[in-house]
């Protein structure tokens, strides 16, 4: 055997989890035809969400479907041409965003979402990654005093039953937590349980550092088919064949690639993301993330620059990137943030991981033993990396799990 165990994927999930089993003495083997961190894991917001314990659901009121289906929103936009193909999968994500569902799903997320702080600062510690970690949260904004009364009615129950420092923020004590701002925002939500990340890839890139000083090996090579021979797994790639005792796959958007062919059939889809880097024209720094939230983008400090992100895009893989939802988030943002030049040469386009019951496939894969499934995290892959490398590494070898993990297990949609 090459290792003991091969890991598909070096995203921060695909890496968090290397770590956790070389730290309970596995062999581990990392492989991806690109560096750590330099696909979905790069160009997100940056956020570590202590405080997202509600996922993001499928609208339900009329107004809202409305504005979406015209597709001129910020916040979602559609590629008309490949709206068929995602409409099965829309119909069940529609379907779990029923009330009693989404608390369901809420109730189910939050062991990980609990856990996701103190998981990533123990890697931290380890990697010696501090710098590019900032503690204090993040803030959503309004623009209109409905929509900020709307939220608040929403979030203080919400911050009550899980413990969640939370602050509201007027028109002045945002102007006064974010001197740089230009008017706009008409008062805030601060979540400050969250940390936030200055350069997410640097990150995962800090963690891999971390598991080749364990042991760990990392290639560089493109998978192209698994197959169980015996006891071992072989993993082919590009570069050669491996061989190993268990395989996990954690290829994020790209995994149903790699076990489909194995006879799994799990709903993934990929939503889109695009990010560009501007440099800051306000006399203050901007100290956390903020959400536009009637918009729908973040602007987040990191070390290049501001970096806007932008909301979701549904496309097919085979259509090439557009520059709508960052323009149109541009505009709205521009003045507000104070936003100068663009930094970037081509706007950075990356892949959400998402299943339609908004919890992601971690755990044993069914049907073939020695087959684990990491992936499908949604919107907070970077927050979940870390703990749901524990989860799965507790899984794997006997120990006891510090959650029960069948609310992620894969055989949900057998």
């Amino acid at each position: 055997m090459d290792a003991d165990v091969v890991v598909i994927g070096a995203g921060i999930v695909g890496v968090s989890v290397a770590v956790h089993l070389a730290q309970r003495g596995r062999k581990v083997i990392l492989v991806d035809k690109r560096a750590p961190g330099e696909e979905t894991s790069f160009g997100n917001a940056g956020l570590i969400e202590r405080a997202s314990v509600v996922p993001y659901g499928f609208p339900r009121d009329l107004a809202t479907l409305v504005r979406y289906a015209g597709n001129r929103q910020t916040a979602l936009r559609y590629d008309a041409r490949a709206l068929p193909s995602f409409l099965p999968w829309l119909a069940r994500y529609w379907h779990q965003s029923a009330p009693k569902r989404l608390a369901r799903a809420s109730h189910d997320m939050v062991p990980l979402i609990a856990h996701s702080v103190s998981e990533h600062d123990k890697l931290i510690a380890l990697a010696g990654v501090q710098p590019l970690v900032r503690s204090g949260g993040w803030i959503e904004a309004f623009r209109t005093p409905e929509a900020f009364a709307r939220r608040r009615a929403v979030c203080e129950p919400l911050a009550l039953r899980y413990r969640l420092d939370m602050k509201l923020l007027d028109k002045a004590a945002l102007e006064q937590t974010e001197p740089g701002l230009a008017p706009g925002f008409i008062g805030a939500i601060h979540w400050v349980d969250p940390k936030c990340v200055t350069d997410p890839g640097e990150l995962t890139k800090g963690y891999a550092s971390l598991l080749q000083s364990m042991g760990g090996t990392i290639v560089r090579a493109a998978v192209s088919q698994l197959a169980q021979s015996g006891s071992a797994w072989r993993v082919h790639t590009d570069s050669g064949e491996m061989a190993a005792s268990e395989v996990v796959i954690a290829q994020g958007p790209w995994s149903t690639q790699l076990i489909a062919p194995l006879g799994y059939r799990i709903p993934l889809v990929g939503k889109r993301g695009y990010h560009m880097h501007y440099r800051s024209e306000a006399g203050t720094a901007q100290r956390f993330p903020i959400a536009d939230c009637e918009v729908g983008y973040v602007i987040a400090p990191m070390e290049r620059g501001l970096r806007l992100t932008t909301g979701v895009e549904l496309s097919s893989d085979s259509c090439p990137p557009t520059p709508v939802q960052l323009e149109r988030a541009e505009r709205k943002a521009k003045g507000i943030f104070r936003l100068g030049e663009r930094l970037d040469a081509q706007p950075w386009m990356g892949r959400r991981p998402c299943t339609p019951d908004m919890r992601p496939v971690i755990g044993a894969a069914g049907r073939h033993k020695g087959l684990w499934f990491a992936f499908g995290h949604n919107h907070h892959g970077l927050t979940l990396g870390p703990v749901t490398g524990r989860l799965l590494a507790e899984m794997m070898t006997d120990g006891k799990p510090f959650t029960d993990p069948a609310p992620y297990s894969p055989g949900r949609f057998a």
